[in-house]
């Protein structure tokens, strides 16, 4: 590695763990704004999908033909990829944050990730379990069984907390499918992101103008001010989707895939200490037995990381 290439990677590190903390963060900060959850996706869609329009065209006529513009990636796979890492994790994730706190996203979106791929990839890819990984994994599941069932229990006294729970889980879920099609696919994170970004613009945007101008469904759009708005296009579809994105690739060219995993595993820690002075969200008990619990699980798998695990396994999860 070249002196360039570690500085360039350890800027590009630097910025994807304070993005990635930041997205936690900021997701849950802006449900005491106006915005919906459904409008923060349509911001983050429209802002990415737009960014990315013009060099996807400049690679299919650079290759040519259109089907080399995202790797060779088909119409199918790319909307696939989009449905999942795309619609799917955003309006999970998005919605998760009205219901729960940081801590809880903090163990059940990050740090329960590794546990949906695996178990994915294990049904699917057919791969093997070994001893520390299943030790890993056991930590990841303890941890979210004391944030979870805490919340589940509460439900029956009209708690809302495990609806938030719930839907961090369906988010991990949908980007550990996400992760396992860009390995069975072989697809690098730069063609993923910007297939992501693309096919969000044309599945969802349209249709969540349409009814948001036809009073389908509830929006506040017509009532945010301006900077919100402008804020929440860039932050979300710039810096969490785009720019995240590709310095993720950066680093893993540069570190390889292990020490980029050791990074971020200090997202969900870091995010969750942060809530405390920065959203006066208290770190109790529980949740912060379950994010000791999951940082181990996370921990422990860095040591049953191999080679291949690769960058698609490890992409972006803002």
């Amino acid at each position: 590695m070249t002196p360039r290439q570690k500085w360039l990677g350890g800027i590009c590190a630097i910025a994807v763990l304070c993005i990635w903390t930041s997205f936690i963060l900021i997701a849950r900060g802006s449900t005491r704004h106006v915005l919906t959850a459904f409008d923060i996706a349509f911001l983050r869609f429209l802002f990415s999908g737009l960014a990315v329009l013009p060099l996807v065209a400049w690679w299919a006529h650079k290759a040519r033909r259109p089907s080399a513009a995202l790797g060779g990636l088909t119409a199918r796979q790319v909307f696939a990829l989009g449905a999942v890492a795309g619609v799917g994790y955003c309006l999970f994730a998005y919605n998760g944050f009205f219901y729960a706190p940081v801590a809880h996203a903090a163990v059940l979106l990050p740090g329960s990730l590794p546990l949906w791929t695996t178990l994915l990839a294990v049904l699917f890819l057919h791969e093997p379990l070994s001893r520390w990984r299943v030790l890993g994994l056991a930590f990841i599941v303890f941890g979210d069984l004391l944030v979870g069932g805490a919340s589940l229990l509460q439900a029956f006294a009209g708690g809302s907390v495990w609806k938030g729970d719930l839907l961090f889980l369906a988010a991990a879920a949908t980007w550990g499918c996400y992760a396992v099609l860009c390995r069975k696919w072989r697809v690098g994170p730069v063609n993923a992101t910007s297939a992501i970004a693309l096919s969000s613009l044309v599945m969802f945007v349209p249709l969540y103008a349409l009814g948001a101008f036809a009073g389908w469904w509830p929006s506040r759009l017509a009532q945010a001010g301006w900077p919100e708005i402008a804020f929440q296009a860039v932050y979300q579809g710039g810096l969490a989707m785009l720019v995240a994105g590709f310095a993720f690739t950066q680093v893993v060219a540069s570190f390889g895939p292990v020490r980029t995993t050791m990074i971020t595993a200090l997202v969900p820690a870091l995010s969750a200490l942060a809530a405390v002075p920065l959203l006066n969200e208290p770190l109790t008990a529980l949740p912060l037995a379950g994010l000791v619990c999951v940082t181990l699980g996370l921990a422990i798998g860095l040591r049953a990381a191999a080679p291949r695990s690769g960058p698609a396994l490890l992409a972006n999860t803002a």
